[in-house]
C-alpha cells in the first residue's frame, strides 16, 4: 500500500510540468513568430527538429535511468539536478534579448533553436525518470490507476491553472496588448515556473522512496533491440501504436490554439475555452478509475477517446463570432479529457510487469523512453508540418486580416486530422488485451519464476518461461525488498 504522503509529494512536481507546457506548446510558437519575428516556417521547422532531438534523447535518459547505482537511489539525481537545469534553461528560451545580432534574423532563429534543445534535454532529463519511478510504486493493478491517477490530475490541475496564469498576469501588472507587454509576460512565466519546477522536484527527489528492483542490466537500447520489445511484448506494441497515431493528432490544437481563435474565431482571447477544457477534465478525473475498475481499462479509454471525438469534430464547421459554440465543444470534448490522460499510464505500467515476467528485469526507463520516443515523433511530425503548411496556406504575422486559406488550413489541421488519427488509434487499441484477470496470471507467474519454478507465459499459455536467474536487488538506503 502507497502511503498518502507519498502519493501527494510524488504528484507535486508534475503541477509544474504540465503547468510548463501551456507556455511552452501553446503561447511559444505565436510569440516567436508574431512578438519576436522568426517566420512561421523556421518556427515549424525548428520545432520539429528541438522535438526529434527530444525524441532520440528519451532512451538514453531511460537507459542511463535503469542503470545508475547512487546512494540516493536510481531515479531521484536526475529529478532533483534535471529540475534544476530545467528551471534555469527556461530563462534563456522565455526571455529572447531586445537587441544585438541576436534579436532579430536568422540568429534570432538559430537562438531560438539551441534554447528549444536546450529546454528538452533538461525535460527529458526529468521527465522520463519521474515517470519511472511512479511506474514502480506499486504493483496492484487497480492501486497503480489511483497513485497515477493522482500524478495525472496534478498534470490537470498545473494545465487548468497554466491557462489562467497569462491573463492573470497582463491584467495584475496592467501589461499593453503590444510586444513589450507580452516579453514582460515571459519574463515572469520564465521565473514562475522556475522556481516552481525546481522547487517540486527537488522535493519529491528527497522524500519518495525507491523500492528495491532488479536492476536493469542491459546495454543501450538500439532500434533493433526496440523492435524485439514490441514483439515480446504484444500488449505494449498494440498500446504504443495506438498512442502514437493518436498523439500525431492530439498534439495539434495545442500548438494551434491561438491561430485557430484569432483566426477562425476571430475572438480576443483563448484562456476562456482552455479553462472551460480544463475544468471540465478536472471534475471528471476522480470518474475515470471506479469506471475501469468497472468496465476495465481499455474499455474506459476508448469510451473516453469516443467522446472526445464526437464533440471535437465539430470544431471545424465553426467560424467568425462561433465562441459560444466553440466553448461548448470544449466543454463536451473535456468530458473524455481525463480518461485519455489516466488510463494510457496505468496501461502502460500493467505492461511492464508482464516485461519483467519475461526477462527478470524491472526496465521502466527502458519502457518510458521508448513511450516518450513515439509520442515526441508523433508530435515532431503534427507540428513540423502544421507550420509550414500554414506558410504556404499565405500566413502572414501579427496581421489582424488573414486570407481564407488559412482559416481553411487551421479547420482541417486543428479539428478534421485530430478526429481521423483517433478513429485510427481506437481501432488499433481493441488489439491490446491485458485485463485484469490477465494481470493478475502474471504477478502469479512472476512470482513463481522468482521461486525457481518454470510457468506457462500467461499471454501465450504453450510458451513455457524457466526459472529466474537469482539476482541481487538494487535497494536504496531505507528500503525494503519487495
Amino acid at each position: 500500500m502507497v502511503p498518502w504522503s507519498t502519493r501527494l509529494i510524488y504528484a507535486a512536481p508534475a503541477l509544474g510540468l504540465a503547468a510548463l507546457g501551456i507556455p511552452l506548446y501553446v503561447h511559444l510558437p505565436k510569440f516567436t513568430t508574431d512578438v519576436v519575428g522568426v517566420d512561421v516556417g523556421l518556427v515549424g521547422a525548428a520545432l520539429l527538429l528541438a522535438r526529434v532531438f527530444d525524441a532520440v534523447t528519451d532512451p538514453l535518459a531511460g537507459y542511463l535511468s535503469d542503470r545508475t547505482r547512487t546512494r540516493w537511489g536510481r531515479r531521484r539525481p536526475f529529478i532533483a539536478l534535471g529540475g534544476l537545469v530545467l528551471a534555469l534553461s527556461l530563462g534563456v528560451l522565455f526571455v529572447p534579448p531586445t537587441d544585438g545580432p541576436f534579436a532579430s534574423g536568422a540568429l534570432a532563429a538559430w537562438r531560438f533553436v539551441g534554447a528549444l534543445l536546450l529546454v528538452f534535454a533538461a525535460w527529458t532529463a526529468v521527465v522520463v525518470p519521474y515517470e519511472a519511478l511512479g511506474n514502480e510504486l506499486s504493483e496492484d493493478f487497480d492501486e497503480r490507476t489511483a497513485v497515477l491517477g493522482l500524478r495525472d490530475g496534478a498534470l490537470l490541475v498545473g494545465t487548468l491553472v497554466a491557462s489562467a496564469v497569462p491573463g492573470l498576469l497582463a491584467w495584475g501588472l496592467d501589461l499593453p496588448e503590444t510586444n513589450a507587454g507580452e516579453r514582460t509576460k515571459f519574463l515572469w512565466l520564465a521565473a514562475i515556473y522556475g522556481v516552481l519546477i525546481a522547487a517540486l522536484c527537488f522535493v519529491c527527489a528527497a522524500f519518495v522512496p525507491e523500492r528495491g528492483r532488479a536492476q536493469g542490466q542491459g546495454g543501450f537500447l538500439s532500434p533493433a533491440e526496440a523492435l524485439r520489445t514490441l514483439r515480446a511484448n504484444p500488449p505494449f506494441a498494440a498500446l504504443l501504436a495506438s498512442y502514437t497515431v493518436n498523439a500525431i493528432g492530439s498534439n495539434l490544437p495545442a500548438t494551434l490554439l491561438l491561430y485557430y481563435v484569432a483566426v477562425v474565431l476571430q475572438a480576443p482571447h483563448a484562456e476562456p475555452f482552455l479553462l472551460a477544457y480544463f475544468l471540465t477534465g478536472i471534475a471528471l478525473m476522480p470518474a475515470w478509475p471506479p469506471l475501469s475498475r468497472k468496465i476495465g481499462k481499455k474499455e474506459a479509454y476508448v469510451l473516453a477517446c469516443v467522446v472526445n471525438i464526437g464533440a471535437f469534430v465539430w470544431a471545424y464547421n465553426l467560424g467568425p463570432g462561433d465562441s459560444l459554440w466553440f466553448g461548448l465543444i470544449c466543454v463536451a470534448s473535456g468530458v473524455g479529457f481525463g480518461g485519455t490522460v489516466i488510463l494510457p499510464s496505468s496501461m502502460q505500467a500493467d505492461v511492464i510487469d508482464y516485461d519483467e515476467l519475461l526477462t527478470g528485469e524491472r526496465r521502466e526507463g527502458h519502457y518510458v523512453g521508448l513511450w516518450n520516443v513515439s509520442r515526441k515523433l508523433a508530435a515532431a511530425l503534427g507540428v513540423g508540418v502544421a507550420l509550414p503548411l500554414m506558410q504556404l496556406a499565405g500566413y502572414v504575422p501579427g496581421a489582424t486580416t488573414q486570407p481564407e486559406a488559412v482559416a481553411w488550413t487551421l479547420r482541417a489541421l486543428y479539428a478534421a486530422v485530430p478526429s481521423v488519427c483517433a478513429l485510427a488509434a481506437l481501432g488499433i487499441v481493441w488489439r491490446y488485451r491485458l485485463d485484469r484477470a490477465a494481470h493478475d496470471k502474471i504477478l502469479v507467474a512472476l512470482a513463481a519464476r522468482r521461486r525457481g519454478e518454470s510457468v506457462a507465459d500467461p499471454l501465450h499459455p504453450g510458451v513455457l518461461l524457466g526459472p529466474l536467474p537469482l539476482a541481487p536487488l538494487a535497494l536504496e538506503p531505507g528500503a525494503a525488498p519487495r
